[in-house]
């Protein structure tokens, strides 16, 4: 897409960093970016050929500590971004919703594919974020079906890679941040929660290949469906890249973290393998080599704190 004569505006309210935390300084005059609040009503001039909303707190810390900015950013925002897409006739509108939609799903449907609608509290301390993305992918669905808007929904498992913060309690960044300071790498409970984990350079392709090639009206999941591994063992994975320096540990839920997550998460990737002929590549060994390689070059020196 970007061999074509383009721009690329990104608006955010920062609430949870600074600019240069995300994306320090940008230099590709096509890039702009907007200090401002989605949850507003939006103007643009020109046309905008392809919206995506991934404004969102997609860490557990921060829906804690923001439940009604976490529900507003998702369903006001994408109701104004909808507009929008409509108002500008969009052609291809891409909303980034979440495998925590599933809830914790019944082991019978693991690996889970779109069509499981979920087991899912509406009142429980993940209840703002879950429940949000939802509701926003019927309000999606229902822009595309009154307005022929083209939506389009991701539904991502657990991806992780550089660009990630240290402090915001999501599992990976938080083990090898640890990992670099020598200290323990904290498993919540028993560790025997499962994950698959998707590295960026594989959602990212399967982001634009539903953005891009996707017909309007269908959600797909995006991440990886080999290497379900429990907490314990990623702890254990981590552990052998700092030999002899740092072990896992068992610890209880902090207070500032939800503690109901799902038991396992997994996706079914038929559809979107068979639809979009996506095929991630890179095995978890892999990835975390390389998002370690970006901490090692991120991480401030002694003493000073990395967000």
């Amino acid at each position: 897409m970007l061999k074509k004569p383009c721009e690329a505006v990104s608006i955010d309210n920062y609430i949870t960093g600074s600019k240069e935390s995300f994306i320090g300084e940008i230099s590709d005059p096509r890039i702009r970016r907007i200090e401002g609040d989605i949850t507003k009503p939006l103007s643009l001039e020109g046309g905008a050929d392809f919206i995506v909303h991934a404004a969102g707190l997609a860490s557990p810390v921060y829906y804690r500590k923001f439940p009604l900015e976490t529900i507003d950013s998702a369903i006001m925002g994408a109701k104004n971004l909808l507009e929008l897409a409509r108002v500008k006739n969009a052609q291809s509108f891409l909303f980034f919703s979440s495998s925590e939609i599933y809830g914790d799903p019944d082991p019978n449907f693991i690996p889970t594919p779109e069509t499981y609608r979920g087991n899912v509290s509406c009142i429980g301390p993940r209840a703002c974020y879950d429940e949000s993305k939802r509701l926003t992918e019927t309000l999606c669905m229902t822009y595309h079906q009154l307005y022929q808007v083209p939506v389009k929904i991701v539904r991502p498992f657990n991806v992780y890679g550089p660009g990630m913060k240290a402090n915001d309690y999501r599992v990976v960044p938080t083990f090898l941040a640890r990992g670099l300071s020598g200290q323990s790498l904290p498993v919540h409970d028993k560790g025997n929660q499962t994950r698959t984990f998707c590295y960026i350079s594989d959602a990212m392709p399967g982001f634009f290949k539903v953005l891009l090639s996707a017909p309007g009206g269908e959600v797909y999941n995006v991440g990886r469906d080999e290497e379900e591994v429990n907490m314990m063992t990623l702890a254990n994975m981590v552990s052998d890249l700092f030999p002899g320096r740092v072990r896992a540990q068992l610890v209880k839920y902090p207070e500032i973290y939800p503690a109901d997550e799902p038991q396992r998460r997994c996706p079914d990737l038929a559809k979107i393998r068979g639809q979009l002929g996506y095929a991630p590549q890179v095995d978890l060994n892999t990835g975390l080599s390389r998002t370690l390689a970006w901490f090692r070059d991120a991480m401030p020196p002694a003493g000073e704190c990395i967000s």
